[in-house]
């Protein structure tokens, strides 16, 4: 059954991505490196609150902590968007531990509450205050998929409803 219910969320969040990446491009009178920004910070705020509540409704039935981080794993883990694959999604608890990291499975299970990122921000302190508030978009520096160094992002995180985690994605600045 949580299979099946994979299956049919990732279809419906890829299809929300979509349909936002065509009508957002298709509504900014901005220049068009502005435009593809809000574009991808509305992809990023609808994909993140779609699945954090996809997520908390799958996760209320899942007894046991382990089970509940096999199965969040499992589902981040493959998914991608953005015309260039970008887009992925990483889970923390509110003590600032990785749950789940799409790119990055390394991180998995490490407390990153003392990570700075390249201009000595705590990256990971502020997304989970952002979280605690009900959700909101942090500045900071990250490692891109293919890209060398720390490159600049606009990250968006929401609470799992029902949980002690919350969601995130973002997107990469030029």
């Amino acid at each position: 059954m949580i299979k099946k219910s994979f299956k049919s969320y990732g279809m419906i969040v890829l299809l929300a991505a979509i349909f936002f990446m065509i009508n957002a491009s298709a509504g900014f009178a901005q220049p068009a490196q502005d435009k593809s920004i809000e574009c991808s910070k509305e992809i990023a705020k609808t994909v993140v609150h779609t699945t954090a509540l996809g997520l908390g409704n799958i996760l209320k039935d899942v007894k046991g902590e382990e089970k509940r981080i096999a199965l969040i794993r499992a589902f981040v883990g493959p998914i991608r968007f953005y015309p260039d694959n970008s887009g992925y999604f990483y889970v923390y608890d509110f003590q600032c531990v990785n749950i789940a990291h799409a790119t990055q499975k390394d991180l998995q299970g490490k407390n990153l509450y003392d990570h700075k990122d390249a201009k000595g921000k705590y990256v990971i302190r502020e997304l989970s205050a952002a979280a605690k508030k009900g959700g909101g978009f942090v500045e900071f520096y990250w490692l891109k998929p293919g890209a060398k160094g720390e490159q600049k992002k606009l990250g968006y995180v929401e609470p799992v409803p029902g949980t002690k985690y919350f969601i995130g994605t973002g997107v990469y600045l030029p």
